[in-house]
């Protein structure tokens, strides 16, 4: 017996695609779909409206259309509230659950649409009603609590992906990135400066991502004038980044090598773990930095400037350093904080750390990915954000430019 259900689609859905994704959805699961009313916007400003009955041959195939498309933005005509149904047990959600993007959502709880708080990807959705009016957050599968109230099916949920603008915009227009070893770097590079610098003045918060390649190419020096000069609010890194920052201070190595004539010291191949041992030793980053046993470099400047800064942990670290969270979820949770801040992004040659703060963004996070391998430029951009800029390129350059570019005023 055919099922169906009429949808809808409002904005700029032919600029961004989403209307050609949407008919797409429908025929690649096997429905059928009919427009009954299609309203193009006819000058740059205006939106376009489109209304369509969906029909499939199950409510089951149908279920599934009707998920793809509310991930594309179409939201089912005459809306009712969406279903709610307590968690059954410590991190257990209901059958059915909502399974979040990390695009701007809106839930319909007792008659009004509620914007959600915190988009984030792979989350279920969970409804507050202890305040005087509805709130609705993401919560990770971990943190649900027994008798959370939790969003199920597809009823009474609105997706709103970033949509294409009309008149262009600059680099960090939607899905304008692109990912090319051959685009204008200088160009491009004045542009993050202008972002960073806008960032600033708006009291807003630049996140960098940092991996050990930043201090093994050349860049660690750049960064800490960055860090050093106010254009960097916010650290997050590995185990491993900061292991080699303190090295290069020590012993002027980075994993046993002298980043000034690339020679291999006798026992350089042991300087990280005697890097490791000596700040522990004296109890942490900050403690080493009080007793001037550090006296330079990104960690550095981040304990004199009260930068925060999230070190998390993985299975491969040696040590670990004292100030590396070494509890998974801890450290997930540590890097959710961050990300939720930021304002813009810069992910600095490390894929798996990238890709974890990636995970913790929402879509509208303007987002710069820098390494040397265009596929891993590729897969941070492919992440969701719809405000991205990705180059490929020497990490041991680009700090330097960058900070050219952003501190020529002061030296």
């Amino acid at each position: 017996m055919t099922v169906m259900r009429t949808v809808e689609l409002e904005g700029h859905i032919i600029d961004s695609g989403a209307m050609g994704r949407c008919f797409g959805v429908v025929m690649d699961l096997g429905g059928e779909f009919e427009v009954e009313e299609f309203d193009v916007g006819r000058h740059k400003h205006a939106e376009t409206y489109c209304r369509m009955r969906v029909s499939a041959e199950s409510a089951d195939d149908l279920r599934a259309i009707l998920h793809e498309l509310n991930q594309n933005g179409a939201t089912v005509a005459d809306p009712r509230d969406a279903t709610l149904e307590a968690a059954p047990d410590e991190q257990v959600v209901p059958a059915e659950f909502y399974s979040t993007t990390n695009h701007p959502t809106f839930v319909r709880v007792d008659g009004s649409w509620v914007e959600v708080s915190d988009p984030e990807m792979d989350c279920a959705l969970v409804v507050d009603r202890t305040e005087d009016d509805p709130v609705v957050r993401t919560k990770v599968l971990n943190a649900i609590e027994k008798g959370d109230l939790v969003v199920t099916g597809e009823t009474g949920i609105r997706v709103e992906p970033p949509e294409r603008p009309r008149n262009g915009g600059s680099s960090f227009g939607f899905m304008q990135g692109g990912v090319s070893s051959e685009r204008p770097s200088a160009s491009l590079i004045e542009e993050i400066a202008d972002e960073m610098r806008a960032v600033r003045d708006e009291d807003g918060t630049v996140l960098v991502v940092c991996g050990p390649a930043i201090v093994h190419s050349g860049g660690r020096d750049a960064l800490a004038e960055l860090v050093r000069e106010g254009y960097v609010d916010a650290l997050s890194a590995g185990n491993g980044f900061a292991v080699h920052d303190l090295e290069r201070n020590l012993y002027g190595t980075s994993l046993g090598v002298d980043t000034e004539s690339l020679e291999h010291p006798r026992k350089g191949h042991k300087h990280h773990i005697y890097t490791i041992s000596e700040i522990g030793r004296v109890g942490g980053i900050e403690a080493a930095v009080e007793a001037e046993i550090v006296d330079g470099g990104v960690m550095y400047q981040c304990i004199r400037n009260d930068v925060p800064y999230v070190l998390a942990g993985s299975i491969r670290d040696d040590g670990p350093l004292p100030d590396t969270i070494t509890d998974a979820i801890e450290a997930q949770d540590a890097i959710r904080e961050q990300a939720r801040e930021a304002d813009l992004v810069l992910m600095l040659s490390t894929l798996l750390h990238s890709v974890a703060v990636g995970n913790c963004l929402p879509s509208t996070t303007k987002t710069v990915c820098v390494d040397i391998n265009p596929a891993t430029v590729t897969q941070l951009l492919d992440r969701g954000s719809a405000q991205a800029i990705g180059m490929v390129t020497d990490i041991g350059t680009f700090v330097p430019m960058l900070a050219d570019e952003l501190l020529e005023a002061h030296r």
